[in-house]
């Protein structure tokens, strides 16, 4: 491997190990829910899901599940609860 890459690699770790170097703005995703597939996505600091939850609350547990795995990568706003 060359020494360059190695280097590259070992930042790569680094960087990995500090998610609040990264900031998601615009985000999509597929969520395999126990019932159902729901298509969620971040855009503008706001939260979208199709399921029937979301759209009575503004909230679900599609999009609490990604707030807890993103973390600190997740602008501040996003990171709330969305009235719809």
């Amino acid at each position: 491997m060359q020494p360059s890459l190695v280097g590259k690699i070992e930042k790569a770790k680094r960087y990995a190990e500090e998610p609040e170097r990264v900031t998601i703005r615009n985000f999509s995703a597929d969520f395999r829910g126990e019932n159902d597939s729901h298509s969620l996505s971040l855009s503008d600091g706001k939260w979208s899901c199709n399921c029937h939850f979301f759209s009575q609350w503004g909230q679900c547990v599609h999009i609490m599940t990604l707030q807890r795995l993103l973390g600190r990568m997740l602008p501040l706003q996003a990171d709330v609860p969305q009235q719809a």
